[in-house]
């Protein structure tokens, strides 16, 4: 007698075991599928290519990059023409501020190629996104001495074709221009800083 209820004792802790142990292996699924990054999270921080190809000559397009618009814009010889003339109302026309753009950026027209402009369009105030107003004077709605370029609207901050922040206004710095490499004459990959050689983009 003692014997049956010691084997069936044993069958009974087994079972428990078992079950116990299959449970366990059940419950940690979810939580170690909730250690891995989501499909939005994942894309949030990818790279994104942008085919500009049908781009035209004073256009801009938006696409988006980790949750931020991405202004890519066309820029015509008439408005690069006017970024060496406007240094005096700028507050840092030299791109000094490290943290606004890639090193292969800093030079006049903040890019790797002077007619085609890629920035964050955000205004570095408080966040808001900024307005194009590319026509230059009265044209532009702004005021008759508008050199062409981005005006805020929630506080009135003012930049000027290659992103560069006008002095006397609420924002501090220059936009952000994103790390980015030109993968063909119309194509951009924003997100990432080397080619795939792992050599940087040179001005």
């Amino acid at each position: 007698m003692t014997e049956k209820v010691n084997k069936t004792r044993r069958r009974l802790i087994i079972a428990t075991s078992v079950l116990g142990g299959t449970g366990l292996a059940l419950a940690s699924v979810p939580f170690i599928a909730s250690w891995r990054p989501s499909a939005r999270a994942r894309a949030l921080g990818s790279p994104v290519e942008v085919d500009f190809s049908k781009l035209k000559p004073g256009q801009m397009l938006t696409v988006e990059w980790r949750g931020q618009p991405v202004w890519v814009i066309s820029r015509t010889p008439e408005m690069l023409a006017t970024l060496d003339k406007i240094a005096d109302i700028l507050v840092d026309p030299n791109s000094n501020v490290e943290s606004q753009q890639p090193a292969y950026t800093k030079n006049l027209y903040r890019s790797i190629r002077p007619e085609i402009m890629v920035v964050i369009g955000i205004c570095t105030h408080l966040g808001c996104v900024p307005t194009e107003h590319f026509p230059v004077g009265e044209a532009s709605g702004i005021n008759a001495d508008w050199p062409g370029g981005y005006f805020c609207h929630c506080h009135g901050s003012k930049f000027d074709l290659a992103g560069r922040v006008f002095k006397n206004v609420p924002a501090p710095t220059n936009l952000v221009v994103p790390p980015h490499i030109f993968l063909s004459e119309t194509r951009v990959l924003v997100g990432v800083d080397t080619d795939l050689k792992g050599q940087a983009p040179t001005a």
